[in-house]
This record gives C-alpha cells, structure tokens and sequence, in this order.
C-alpha cells in the first residue's frame, strides 16, 4: 500500500478528492467520524453522483464561478462609465475622442471606468485560477448582456424584442454551461504543469497554433487583412490558448510563493509571464485593427465564438477537463455554449432593427382584407354576353353604340 500526504486544508470534514489510477478514477469523500467514501470506475468513466459531489462541494469551483460573474459585472458597468463620460465631453463641445480628441483623460468619470474594467480583468485573471477555463471564458458574455441592460437604462438607449431575447438567451446558455461544467483535472504545483505543457498532444497542438498565427500575421494580414474579417479575429483568438494556458500556470505560482519562494526562481514562471505578455499585446493590436475597420456589430461576435472555441480546445487537451464527462454533461455544455453564441449574436446583430412587443401585435392582429373580384365595365360585359343575345329580325339595325 502507497501513502499520499495531503495538506490539512485538504482534509477538511466534507472534502473531495479525486484520486487517478492509469486504469481507474477513485473519488474519496472524508467524513469526520465516517469511513471514507471510494467508488471506482474504469477509464475515468466515472459515476455521475460522485462527480456531482465532487464540483459543487469544491469551494474553488464557486470562487472562480464568482469571479467570473463579478467581473464580467465589473466589465459591463465600466463601458457604461467611460461611454457616459464620452457623451457628457461631447455635449460639453469638446474634441471627440474619434477625431482625436483626449479631453476624456481629465475626466474623472472616464478614469473610474478605466479603473472599473481593470478590477473586471483582474477578477477574471484571478477566476482562472480557480474554475474550469471551461466556465470562466463562456461567461465573459455577460458583460454584453449587462453593458446592454445599463445602457438601456441610464443612457437613453432603446433595446428592442430581439436585444431583450438575446440577453434571456444568454443567461440561461450561461446557466446551462455552470450546471454540466466539467471537472478540471487538479494542478497544484509547476512541475505537474511542466509535465502538461511537455505533453505530446499538447505540444503538437501548440505548434499547429503557432505556425498558423505566424502566417496569419506576416502573410495574410498584409495581404487580405483589410478586406477580410475572419484574418484579424483569427489571430486574436489563436493567441488566446497561449494567454489562458499562460495565466493558469501563474496562478499556481502565485499560490506556491506564499509558501514556497523558490517558485521564482523556476523559469516556467517567466516563460509563463513572457508568453503571456506578448501574447495579450498582439492580441489588442489586432483587435484595435479588427474595430477600426469593421462593424463592431460583426466583429465582437465573432471574436467570442472563435475566441471561446479555441479556449474550450485547450482546456481539452491540455487540463483534460472534459475527459470525466458523462454525455449528458458533454451535450449540456456544448448546448450551453450556442445558446449563449445565438443569444450574443441576437444582442449585437439586430439591435438597430425595429422590432417590438407592440408592433408584432398589431401584426398580427390586423385583419386581412378580403379581395373584391374586380366590376367590369357595361361595354364588357355587353362584348362577353354577345352569343347569349336574341336573335335579331332580318331587316332590323345591326349597329351597336359602345360609349
């Protein structure tokens, strides 16, 4: 028999912990006073209660799920600060900041959405650290569901029936994908994460992404950038499995360093910080360029569906977050994630079309008018009616008058 040592706050009364065997999963359930609890699967084919033990009594799980909700909160209050700040600049007869105007950075109204949005990344950077990258990044669409609502309210702004559908749409995709989240594979140390990140498969996807986004950016961007949409979000987005993978590995650090000083001293750490630098700069660059010049009401639903895709890859293969699924939960979060996709593209698509409650009511309503066959004229009907006539008498007048 093999002792593990686990920490005490590992051990708590009610604590979890999923033990993996190259041919079976056990998951353990410590009860003060109890036996523990063990069921065992083959293949990580795991039962379906277990798991659910599993997540919802793992308090990280719910503190990554609150950060995640938190910043995306944070996130949509702060473009509603900074907008505001925008229009009251305007009316005041300033530069717009379009036409290059910077009059914005003397307001005090504009620095607190600034400070706003960087408390929402921060909270976001923080929410990886503890749940699924799964259910982190899906959420990030609740900032256009409340950025939307806000503005509907304080600034004026009307949001039509499809707007209103879509955010429906979005929170119940979102609840969707929390319910059937999958189980991250526990990564608690920089060697266990050099060990993921020297993963054959990984490394073969890794580089598949690189080569891609190193022609994206010095062939085709050049080339067809300008007049194709799909060029800059794609690089975007293939830079965002670098920048996930990135802040997952220095969340464990950050954790280790409160206990563990040497962690600073291992060159993960700085690779780590290096590749997440670079990585969420030519990402910004590239978005910058994307908004220049396309229509934003394209652009950001795109990035979020390319962006999210590749993300939900990544955490496949990389954390093995998916390989404990039951089907139910693999549908669940794949069905999830295109309610959440329809209800963005609904928000932003059509929010400039006119369509209300009221209207399609009086739509609907309105009776259809009946067709009246057409009244012919009397010279018409004369011609028609000409064989049904009475014989005429042989010396009697044969000529008509048709006025």
């Amino acid at each position: 028999m093999k002792g593990i040592y686990l920490t005490s706050d590992v051990c708590d009364n009610g604590s979890v912990i999923r033990l993996h065997c190259p041919t079976h999963t056990s998951v353990c359930s410590i009860s003060l006073g109890a036996p523990i609890n063990t069921s065992f699967s083959n293949n990580n084919n795991s039962t379906g209660a277990a798991l659910a033990i599993d997540k919802w009594s793992n308090y990280n799980f719910w503190i990554g799920l609150t950060l995640a909700v938190m910043s995306a909160f944070l996130i949509g209050g702060s473009v509603l600060l900074k907008k505001k700040a925008l229009l009251r600049l305007a009316s005041n007869g300033e530069t717009r900041a379009g036409d290059g105007g910077h009059g914005y950075l003397k307001d005090w109204l504009w620095w607190s959405g600034l400070l706003t949005m960087g408390a929402g990344e921060a909270a976001n950077f923080a929410a990886y650290m503890f749940a699924p990258a799964t259910v982190v990044t899906p959420l990030g669409a609740l900032s256009v569901l409340i950025s939307a609502v806000l503005s509907s309210y304080f600034l004026g702004e009307t949001m039509n029936l499809l707007g209103k559908m879509g955010c429906v749409l979005c929170l119940l995709g979102s609840t969707i994908m929390v319910i059937h989240a999958p189980e991250e594979e526990e990564v608690t140390t920089l060697k266990e994460m050099t060990e993921k990140l020297l993963d054959p498969g990984f490394l073969v996807f890794a580089s598949i992404l690189l080569v891609v986004s190193m022609l994206l950016i010095f062939y085709f961007s050049p080339r067809m950038g300008q007049t194709n949409i799909l060029i800059y979000v794609s690089i975007c987005s293939l830079l965002g499995a670098f920048t996930v993978s990135s802040v997952k590995g220095l969340g464990i650090a950050i954790r280790m360093v409160f206990y563990d000083l040497s962690v600073l001293h291992d060159p993960l750490t700085w690779i780590l910080l290096v590749t997440l630098v670079v990585s969420i700069i030519i990402q910004v660059n590239y978005l910058n360029k994307s908004l220049d010049t396309f229509n934003t009401l394209l652009v950001y639903p795109i990035y979020y569906v390319c962006f999210t895709t590749v993300v939900l890859t990544t955490s496949i293969i990389l954390f093995k977050e998916w390989g404990s699924m039951s089907g139910v939960d693999v549908v669940g979060t794949i069905g999830g994630f295109l309610v959440i996709v329809l209800g963005v593209s609904m928000l932003q698509l059509f929010k400039d079309v006119e369509v209300s409650v009221k209207g399609l009511r009086s739509t609907l309503c309105q009776p259809v008018a009946q067709e009246r066959p057409a009244k012919k004229e009397d010279k018409c009907i004369l011609i028609d009616n000409m064989e049904s006539l009475p014989p005429m008498r042989e010396d009697g007048p044969r000529v008509f008058i048709i006025s």
